[in-house]
């Protein structure tokens, strides 16, 4: 069981604004990401040159962010193509991929499956990459309510929010439909919320999103994807009658409905957010303490729920609401999911097997006791992360576990 950061004072948090760049903005921005990009592929080909020759001689060559350091400064002077572009976000492509292969080579020495591995950083392709520029401190200003980058790019800000603190640091990136956002690090304050004295258990599914000890904060699958699976069917179709020959470029027609495509998945990646976001707000408005499930689904891609188990968004909504918690001071307990369908969470003991997937209900050979499946996992999260069970639902049921479950 592990807590997701209650005891923090002040914390650092990303506000994502809209950005209205003009033609020669976009086209400084394209080109920025174009020197980043070549910065990056050259990193991964020096990676690998470097692994082939510690395998070829028996050296421990390394390759860390302080040669290429060396490299980017000796490839600055030669190179007046990419002097032409700020070292900031140039220094800050070398610090990402130093990360990504530090956490690939963390892993393998770590011994993790490989299903679970990041893998080593791969080559970024100019189709299929999507921009990405990161400025520290001293690579950005912000002045008249607009946002001045290294070399000379000046993008208007959609201040839907006001900042609360200066900013830190800067993160422009583009999406899948060609719109440009800003994402700044801010530093925060915790806002807590006033005690109310209620604890609650989630356990996350399928068929409901999240089963609560709570009737009144169930998430009930909403099935944005499902909803919106006909017109992305189309513009599936669309694409494949106006698919491209290998080797030819794209048509207009081809562009249009692969627009029309990425635009209605952003649109129901929002709905899945939205709803996310909301159901945490009022989960942690309501409860001074949270037992959550650390469900991670990533399995279930592979069952025949993926689809379905996809559209439920089911990280998305475990995310928001650690962060949700996070940033108002509640107590989030993290209750590894192992067996918690098996348990009992009126008196403790264990099943001798696992229920059926279609089994809905759970009833207990040693005590009797019987309920919905999904409701008896979510009590055994507050029993197992040593929450009073009496705060979910107003009364603790006769012989209920306070400790923590073995």
């Amino acid at each position: 069981m592990a807590r997701a950061g209650a005891d923090e004072k002040v914390g650092h948090a990303r506000y994502t604004y809209r950005l209205r760049a003009s033609s020669t903005a976009r086209a400084l921005l394209a080109a920025e990401w174009g020197r980043c990009r070549w910065l990056w592929n050259e990193c991964v080909a020096k990676s690998r040159a470097v692994h082939l020759h510690n395998r070829a001689t028996g050296e421990k060559t390394t390759c860390g962010p302080a040669q290429l350091d060396r490299m980017l400064t000796e490839a600055r002077a030669r190179t007046p193509w990419l002097r032409e572009g700020s070292c900031v976000p140039q220094q800050q492509v070398i610090r990402d991929f130093g990360r990504s292969r530090a956490k690939a080579h963390k892993d393998i020495a770590e011994r993790q499956p490989v299903a679970r591995r990041v893998g080593m950083p791969r080559w970024k392709t100019r189709r299929e990459s999507l921009a990405t520029l990161n400025c520290t401190r001293r690579g950005f200003r912000l002045k008249d309510g607009r946002l001045h980058l290294a070399g000379g790019i000046v993008v208007s800000v959609v201040w839907s929010r006001e900042l609360p603190a200066e900013p830190s640091s800067v993160r422009v990136y583009q999406d899948s439909l060609g719109h440009w956002y800003c994402s700044f690090v801010v530093p925060v304050q915790l806002q807590p919320l006033p005690a109310t004295g209620r604890v609650l258990g989630v356990d996350w599914g399928v068929k409901e999103i999240a089963t609560t000890t709570s009737d009144a904060h169930d998430l009930p699958h909403p099935g944005h994807g499902r909803k919106a699976r006909e017109k992305l069917t189309r513009y599936d179709r669309m694409m494949a009658r106006r698919r491209p020959k290998k080797g030819t470029s794209a048509s207009r027609g081809y562009r249009a409905a692969k627009r029309l495509r990425a635009k209605a998945h952003k649109k129901v990646t929002r709905q899945r957010a939205d709803t996310g976001r909301k159901w945490a707000k009022k989960v942690v408005r309501d409860h001074d303490a949270v037992a959550v499930e650390d469900f991670r689904p990533k399995f279930l891609a592979r069952s025949t729920m993926a689809r379905k188990a996809a559209d439920a968004a089911i990280g998305a909504t475990k995310a928001a609401l650690i962060e949700m918690g996070r940033k108002h001071g509640r107590d989030i307990r993290l209750v590894h999911p192992a067996y918690t369908t098996m348990d009992c969470a009126q008196c403790g003991a264990r099943a001798k097997r696992a229920l059926p997937l279609g089994e809905r209900t759970h009833t207990c050979t040693a005590c009797g006791t019987t309920a919905p499946r999904d409701k008896n996992s979510a009590r055994v999260m507050l029993v197992r992360a040593g929450l009073n069970p009496a705060g979910a639902d107003g009364g603790r049921p006769p012989g209920a576990l306070l400790q923590e479950a073995a």
